[in-house]
C-alpha cells in the first residue's frame, strides 16, 4: 500500500463579481414587478430581500460568477452563457482546465504524468460525453477520465476515491477537478437561496510517495472518510425525467425544479451531523480537534461552521484555526473547502495536522485527514 500526497492544488476564481447590494437591488426590482401581477390576482405580495438579512443569515457579502451578464436583469435573472458547438470546449471543461493547469504546475507534473482525470461537481453541465473526458482531451493526459458528484461534498468525495486508487496501486497519479458553475442552476427569484452561491473551480493532483520521501510544503493524506444519509432538505429535481412529467414536454417548468433548500432544518441537522463526523473521524486516529492545527470546512454558512467548531472544541474558534473565504466568494459548493485550504496553509509546519471537511446535499459529508510534510 502506497503513501499518498496532494502534490498540487489549483484555484480559478472568475473575475466578475456581484455584491449583496447589487443582488438585492435586482431581486427587489423583480419583486416590484411580480407584486403588481399578484395584486391584480388577489395574491399575497412577495417579501423583499436586504443586505443585512443576507449577512446575518449566511455571512456572505460578495460572490464571484462565471458570467455576470443576465443575472442582475430583473426580467431574466439567469447568467447568459451562450451554447457552444460540439467541437468546442464546453464552459465547464474550460473552467476545470483553468484550475487543473495551476494544480499541475504546482505539482511539477506534465499532463502526460496523469493517468486518471476525475471531474466531481455538484452540478455537471451535461451527462455525456463526460466533462472529465473533455478535460483529458484538452489537457493531453493519459489513461481514462470520468465524472462523479456528491453535492457540496463532491471534491472531498473524489479525493476519497482518488486516494484509495493511488494507495492500492490502481492509478499512479490522479487529477481531481471540481469546476462549479452553480449560478447557472440557481433560482435568483427565490429569496431563501438567491444570495447563497458563487462560482469557482479547484483541482488537486493526487499521487504516490515513496517510503521516506519528503515533499516540503505538500500534504500527506493519512485517511479519508465519507458519510451519507438521505434528506430532501437540499434538493434539485431538474434531470432526465423532468420533461416526461410535464403536460407539454417541450415547455419545462424550470423554476419549480431548480435548487431549493429548507434552511432552518439544514442548519440544525447538518450542524449536528458535521460535529459528530469530525469528532468520530478524528477519534479513529486517536486525535481530538485540539490536535488539528487547521480546519478547512465547507464554505456554506459562517454561523453553521462556527457552531460545528464550538460543539467540537467546547469553545469558539477563530479564523486562524478555521479560515473562511465565504464572505467574499459565497458558497462555491464543492470548491469552497479546497479554496480555503489553498489560501491558508503556507504558515503550517512539518508535522502539523489539518482536516479538510465538506458537507451538503444528500445529506453528505466527506473528510480528509492531512499532515504537512
Amino acid at each position: 500500500m502506497h503513501r499518498v500526497i496532494i502534490s498540487g492544488i489549483g484555484v480559478e476564481i472568475p473575475q466578475a463579481s456581484i455584491t449583496n447590494e447589487e443582488l438585492v437591488e435586482s431581486f427587489n426590482a423583480w419583486v416590484d414587478l411580480e407584486n403588481e401581477e399578484r395584486a391584480a390576482r388577489g395574491e399575497e405580495p412577495l417579501q423583499k430581500s436586504d443586505s443585512a438579512f443576507i449577512v446575518h443569515a449566511s455571512g456572505i457579502r460578495n460572490r464571484h460568477v462565471f458570467e455576470r451578464e443576465g443575472i442582475l436583469d430583473p426580467r431574466r435573472m439567469t447568467p447568459r452563457i451562450p451554447a457552444r458547438a460540439d467541437d468546442e470546449l464546453s464552459a465547464q471543461a474550460e473552467f476545470g482546465v483553468a484550475s487543473a493547469r495551476k494544480a499541475l504546475a504546482q505539482a511539477g507534473r506534465a499532463p502526460a504524468d496523469i493517468d486518471l482525470v476525475m471531474c466531481s461537481s455538484s452540478h455537471l453541465q451535461r451527462p455525456y460525453p463526460a466533462i472529465a473526458i473533455e478535460m483529458q482531451q484538452a489537457l493531453g493526459t493519459e489513461g481514462a477520465a470520468f465524472d462523479m458528484g456528491l453535492g457540496c461534498s463532491s471534491a472531498v468525495a473524489a479525493l476519497h476515491v482518488a486516494v484509495n486508487l493511488v494507495r492500492s496501486g490502481a492509478q499512479r497519479r490522479v487529477l481531481v477537478t471540481t469546476p462549479e458553475i452553480i449560478t447557472g442552476h440557481l433560482n435568483f427569484r427565490d429569496r431563501q437561496t438567491h444570495f447563497i452561491f458563487g462560482d469557482a473551480s479547484v483541482s488537486m493532483v493526487v499521487e504516490a510517495a515513496a517510503e521516506g520521501e519528503v515533499r516540503p510544503g505538500r500534504f500527506e493524506v493519512l485517511d479519508t472518510r465519507l458519510w451519507t444519509q438521505l434528506s430532501s432538505n437540499i434538493r434539485t429535481n431538474l434531470g432526465y425525467l423532468t420533461r416526461a412529467a410535464q403536460d407539454d414536454p417541450y415547455r419545462i417548468d424550470l423554476e419549480g425544479n431548480l435548487i431549493k433548500q429548507v434552511g432552518n432544518k439544514v442548519f440544525k441537522e447538518v450542524t449536528v451531523a458535521g460535529h459528530r463526523f469530525i469528532v468520530d473521524f478524528l477519534a479513529e486516529h486517536g486525535q481530538t480537534p485540539d490536535d488539528i492545527r487547521r480546519f478547512w470546512l465547507h464554505q456554506a454558512n459562517a454561523r453553521m461552521n462556527a457552531m460545528i467548531l464550538k460543539l467540537s472544541f467546547g469553545h469558539e474558534v477563530g479564523h486562524d484555526r478555521a479560515p473562511m473565504v465565504l464572505d467574499r466568494l459565497g458558497n462555491t459548493a464543492g470548491a469552497g473547502a479546497v479554496v480555503a485550504l489553498s489560501e491558508n496553509h503556507a504558515d503550517m509546519k512539518a508535522g502539523d495536522y489539518g482536516l479538510l471537511c465538506a458537507f451538503g446535499a444528500g445529506y453528505s459529508i466527506g473528510g480528509a485527514l492531512l499532515r504537512m510534510m
